[in-house]
């Protein structure tokens, strides 16, 4: 589904039949112009929809912004002005906020994360605990906070988890069916394994033929003895648990790539506003 599919959508499920309120209480072809302002301190996010949205509903609505997305904006910023048809702007009010409070909670929350191991040179990455059909966002706002993507879908990268290693019939298995997968199929895919010991980083040294591993859920002095028993012959990540409080022991451990899903899946939206006046 592209960005502007998922628009159209989310804006015929909110308004439906019509915006009765609106349709209502304000007469035909009344301007209006909207603020858009911060009510909390956080990462902005999500401005290039700004004005996707509102010209959606009026396609002659002007948007000025005060701000770029990834900038630090403080409770009371205006981050952006639109001026369009009042209907226009109370119809689409609510997409915008939606997409640019959730979008800007990612960045703001990824920020943070990200400054926390940047003392070493572990990289921040996102998974695919994500919102249905709000991936696109939700990952462009983990970029913007400063983390890289894992992976867009299962598409594009062979990632060998437990129960493929169970249903595969082991670790040797999986790996050896993912690389004649491989060959036929796409040579460039990257292959990574989960694993959850150090008997399995072992299995996986001897077999080879994987990018990268994932440590899953290890102890600190197991996540120590992987990354010294692993020696650069893989990409070392990890996963599993990772909060603001445990990501700077992990990440000194020399891992790669930490992996949260709290990026996206349980991350405090900041809180915006919109602001209409007649014009």
């Amino acid at each position: 589904m592209t960005t502007n599919e998922f628009i159209d959508l989310a804006l015929q499920e909110d308004i439906g039949s019509g915006d009765v309120t609106s349709l209502a209480c304000i007469q035909k072809n009344t301007a209006g112009k909207a603020r858009i302002i911060a009510k909390e301190t956080g990462v902005i996010a999500g401005l290039e929809y700004i004005e996707i949205i509102a010209k959606k509903l009026d396609d002659s609505a002007s948007i000025e912004l005060f701000c770029s997305d990834g900038d630090l904006v403080n409770q009371g910023n205006c981050v952006a002005e639109i001026q369009a048809e009042g209907k226009a702007l109370l119809s689409t009010e609510r997409l915008i906020l939606n997409i640019m409070q959730r979008m800007s909670g990612i960045a703001t929350y990824t920020r943070s994360m990200v400054k926390l191991i940047s003392h070493t040179n572990a990289k921040l990455l996102d998974t695919r605990k994500t919102t249905p059909l709000f991936r696109h966002f939700e990952k462009e706002a983990v970029a913007i906070g400063g983390a890289l993507n894992h992976r867009i879908g299962l598409y594009d990268m062979i990632l060998i988890k437990e129960n493929h290693i169970e249903l595969a019939g082991g670790i040797e298995k999986a790996i050896l069916k993912s690389k004649h997968y491989r060959l036929s199929n796409n040579p460039d895919l990257k292959v990574e394994i989960e694993l959850k010991n150090l008997e399995e980083v072992t299995q996986a040294l001897l077999c080879g033929n994987v990018n990268r591993v994932m440590l899953d859920n290890f102890e600190l002095a197991d996540m120590h003895a992987a990354v010294k028993r692993i020696n650069g012959k893989f990409e070392v990540e990890a996963s599993g648990g990772v909060t603001e409080k445990t990501i700077k022991e992990i990440a000194e451990t020399g891992v790669d790539y930490i992996s949260v899903g709290a990026l996206t899946h349980s991350v405090k939206s900041l809180d915006l506003s919109m602001l209409v006046d007649l014009r």
